[in-house]
């Protein structure tokens, strides 16, 4: 195995899911500027993330409908593009 592969600045980071108000803590090696007060009373950085275990439909057994044609729309529009589709 190569020597110095791994990296060794492992540190306490909570990660919250957004979609549910979910925090966790754990060790990490990820760079984050947020930081967040623990129930612990410590400080620690905070690295959100859009799904976890909590929020997943294989782990929660509930399938969260998402609005594709919304987010069709909305690229369209950030980017200023027509769709052909509709215009034919």
């Amino acid at each position: 195995m190569k020597k110095d592969l791994h990296p060794q600045d492992y540190r306490f980071v909570v990660f919250q899911d957004v979609s549910c108000d979910h925090s966790f803590l754990t060790k990490s090696t990820i760079k984050t500027k947020d930081t967040i007060k623990w129930t612990d009373g410590n400080e620690y950085p905070l690295y959100k993330v859009d799904i976890s275990n909590q929020s997943h439909p294989y782990f929660t057994g509930q399938q969260n409908l998402v609005d594709t044609a919304g987010r069709i729309e909305k690229y369209m529009q950030k980017y200023n593009l027509q769709d052909t589709k509709k215009n034919n």
